[in-house]
């Protein structure tokens, strides 16, 4: 009984349905973006550590809900680890490599 994706309402796009996930986290209300929120192992806490100070700093201030026009809102969400992440996640891939060698 699958239901044809014509008759889903257009009001529940793919960017609708993001948004809504989003908003649903709650991160975003104690000013939190999505890369706050990662898990920490061992591939992320080399990024975090690459973190501008004042960044890391600010991060650990962030303990209350905030009023509502200070939530972090889905368009402004900025994915600042993933560069470093990406970047140590490659670093580490190579020195596997080269231990295998």
């Amino acid at each position: 009984s699958d239901i044809p994706i014509s008759t889903v309402s257009s009001s529940w796009s793919l960017e609708g349905i993001r948004k809504w996930n989003y908003n649903a986290a709650g991160f975003n209300k104690l000013g939190l973006m999505h890369d706050d929120t990662i898990h920490v192992d061992e591939d992320v806490k080399e990024p975090i550590r690459r973190l501008p100070e004042n960044l890391a700093l600010d991060l650990t201030m962030r303990q209350q809900t905030l009023p509502k026009e200070q939530w972090t809102k889905y368009e402004e969400d900025k994915f600042y680890l993933e560069p470093y992440l990406k970047e140590v996640i490659w670093e580490r891939k190579e020195r596997e490599e080269w231990a295998k060698k």
